[in-house]
């Protein structure tokens, strides 16, 4: 895709504004939904240093927790395997003979093994985690020379994983875990490379976001995994706007993007392979909050305006979540489940929204959200976009009456401008 206009505004250059937050036992209770209303109070208890991820296909996720001990006492870090596509979820801990330092990455694989990276010194060490009994199963992968490495999301086929070594001239690709003869140097990509999302089902076609080499704004690019990391231009909406790729569907092609062609830093969405123009809706566009999409709902074959996509909303009251769909051009809000892994979750085919959460009386568990249609009456909930284009969002349960609901404009008759705000 190379987009090339925008809905509702002309392009130019801005200040680009940070993309977003970057973020055992068997379990006590089932699964309930998520509630409505205001941000939920986070626990007392250590928040895992690292992201909570998950496979493409949400069945496992993989965390960095901290082991038992009394409040005040430094914890000791290990890594925790959750199984999420069973009857109940349940979590298995994956401690070795010493603790984890809180700078190391988990990932977990299609077969149940969780991926570790360590950094020793200058070496980013590489080992699959397995439980055998009660104890801790581990096979050394090897090791790569480098100050510094990001593992890349869980690759779609389910056994590969990727990380990314940035350098300000060139960064470096490596396939770390499912190649032959342990990490592999897969690309070299000219410039500093950042993000990573997947665009197809089958892991051979990865969007970076690279800012070239001696400077310039920042572009997503597509690298073809298959022909030798060979890169081609995804994003262009204006030449000198910075163009983020931070979500895509590869059912429907929706792709998620952060962009300041509009003149400032804004949340858009396009279509994959589509000459239409990039929208940027006014409802993402929520005051002193910041919002970023973490997930999509797969199934929607061709049908990219009926996505549900879920957000993570981060404010002074916490984080809570908001979901929305292209043709709604309304934004829901909940309060997240106390313990939420934030950022962490997956849509089923029917539009079910599954949010990880632990705490002191869950210490696994999965709240399900059932995503309201845009016809539905909100419960008291404020982020609508109403006539005007405003936006609430400070507080997820603050207005009385929601406003009036933008009228949805098909994907093939929405107009290049448009003298009233954009919904």
């Amino acid at each position: 895709m190379t987009a090339c206009a925008i809905e509702g505004g002309t392009a130019g250059a801005a200040t680009t504004a940070d993309p977003g937050p970057e973020e055992s036992g068997e379990p006590e209770e089932p699964a309930g939904a998520v509630p409505a209303g205001p941000a939920a109070p986070r626990s007392g208890a250590p928040r895992a240093p690292g992201a909570f991820t998950l496979t493409a296909d949400g069945a496992y996720g993989a965390r960095l927790t901290a082991a038992p001990g009394p409040p005040d006492a430094q914890r000791a870090w290990y890594p925790e395997r959750w199984t999420l596509d069973g009857p109940e979820p349940y979590a298995v801990p994956l401690p070795l003979n010493q603790p984890e330092e809180p700078d190391s990455q988990v990932v977990p694989l299609a077969d149940g093994r969780v991926l570790i990276r360590r950094q020793v010194a200058d070496r980013q060490m590489f080992s699959l985690l397995y439980p055998t009994g009660p104890a801790t199963g581990e096979l050394p992968l090897g090791a790569v020379e480098c100050d510094g490495m990001t593992l890349l999301p869980p690759s779609p086929d389910g056994c590969s994983v990727y990380a990314l070594s940035a350098g300000d001239h060139s960064s470096l690709l490596w396939l770390v875990a499912g190649g032959a003869f342990g990490p592999e140097l897969v690309a070299e990509i000219p410039g500093h490379c950042s993000g990573g999302v997947w665009l197809d089902r089958a892991g051979r076609i990865l969007a970076l976001d690279r800012r070239p080499p001696g400077g310039g704004p920042v572009k997503a690019v597509a690298v073809d995994l298959e022909r030798n990391g060979e890169v081609t231009p995804l994003l262009q909406i204006a030449p000198e706007s910075n163009d983020r790729l931070l979500l895509a569907d590869a059912d429907s092609g929706l792709l998620l993007l952060r962009s300041d062609a509009p003149g400032h830093d804004r949340l858009g969405w396009g279509v994959l392979g589509s000459c239409l123009p990039v929208r940027f809706p006014e409802c993402l566009r929520l005051a002193d909050v910041a919002v970023t999409p973490f997930a999509v709902q797969p199934g929607q074959m061709l049908m990219p305006e009926s996505c549900a996509v879920a957000l993570r909303i981060d404010g002074a009251a916490g984080s809570w979540v908001g979901t929305w769909r292209p043709q709604g051009r309304r934004l829901h809000q909940f309060a997240a489940p106390e313990g939420w892994s934030a950022g962490a979750g997956y849509w089923s085919r029917d539009g079910v929204l599954h949010l990880p959460y632990a705490n002191a009386a869950t210490p696994c568990a999965v709240a399900l959200l059932d995503a309201p249609t845009d016809e539905d009456p909100l419960p008291g909930t404020a982020g609508t976009c109403g006539t005007d284009g405003g936006a609430s969002g400070t507080e997820p349960s603050a207005a009385v009456t929601p406003p009036a609901v933008c009228k949805p404009v098909p994907l093939g008759q929405a107009p290049l401008h448009r003298t009233a705000s954009p919904g």
